[in-house]
């Protein structure tokens, strides 16, 4: 059938494994959120936003209900744990999980860092203090232009709501915007977004490093090798480093 079937083919395989990944991730996520919050999406603004994040990533309706529908079983118990690491070359990582078996997930864990070669688990909050953790809001450019607002406008809607700072990044797709918030105020710029009538394409809670370090290709490469092993496991939901 010829190289371009097979591209296609290829790049068909390639996203259908991203998303047996991701679906599942993102199913924890809103199972948790339910949890916490109550199962009413009107009523829950972290239920809302994770509801949000799974739709853009084409995440089909039926699984967004049965991970709504799981947080009132049994089955729907979930822990959320974080792991701390440092890596060669300085690299320091955070890792955030949800699990129903912490046990397991911790052993996983060790694994990955045990079989890398300067590599190593630290004690929990011994990287706290080197992140800072933010809201983080992606949006689309087009989207404040169709409600007549101008960034500095934008900003000033903003900032009642808990808005630290505005970003903007040039893409393929064109020009998108970053909000930034404490993560205090993640509910609070939720809210602003909605009544501002501003579609949200991402929003999540993030761990920013505080003096982010630069590594050659060489270094990265190293450390990419134990990053990659711990996002594929199915427990982990985030991964942070202090590389720029």
């Amino acid at each position: 059938m010829g190289r371009a079937f097979e591209y296609r083919r290829a790049a068909k395989e390639k996203r259908w494994d991203k998303m047996s990944k991701v679906f599942p991730k993102l199913a924890k996520t809103i199972t948790v959120a339910a949890k916490e919050g109550g199962i009413d999406p009107e009523m829950n603004a972290k239920l809302r936003t994770a509801i949000a994040n799974a739709k853009a990533q084409n995440m089909p309706k039926d699984n967004i209900d049965a991970a709504i529908k799981r947080a009132l079983g049994k089955d729907g118990i979930f822990s959320e744990v974080t792991y701390e690491g440092k890596a060669s070359n300085g690299v320091l990582i955070f890792i955030e999980c949800t699990t129903d078996n912490p046990t397991r997930t911790i052993a996983n864990i060790k694994s990955y860092f045990n079989k890398t070669p300067g590599a190593s688990i630290v004690p929990n909050g011994s990287l706290e203090f080197m992140f800072s953790r933010k809201g983080v809001f992606e949006f689309e450019r087009q989207n404040i232009e169709a409600i007549g607002l101008s960034l500095d406008e934008l900003e000033l809607e903003l900032i009642d709501y808990g808005l630290e700072e505005l970003e903007s990044l040039q893409t393929q797709e064109g020009e998108i915007l970053l909000a930034y918030g404490d993560y205090t105020d993640f509910g609070k710029l939720t809210e602003g977004f909605e009544k501002l009538g501003i579609p949200i394409k991402n929003a999540l809670l993030k761990r920013i490093p505080n003096s982010p370090i630069s590594l050659d290709d060489t270094q990265l490469g190293e450390v990419e090798k134990l990053l990659d092993k711990i996002e594929d496991d199915d427990d982990v939901q985030a991964v942070y480093t202090n590389i720029n």
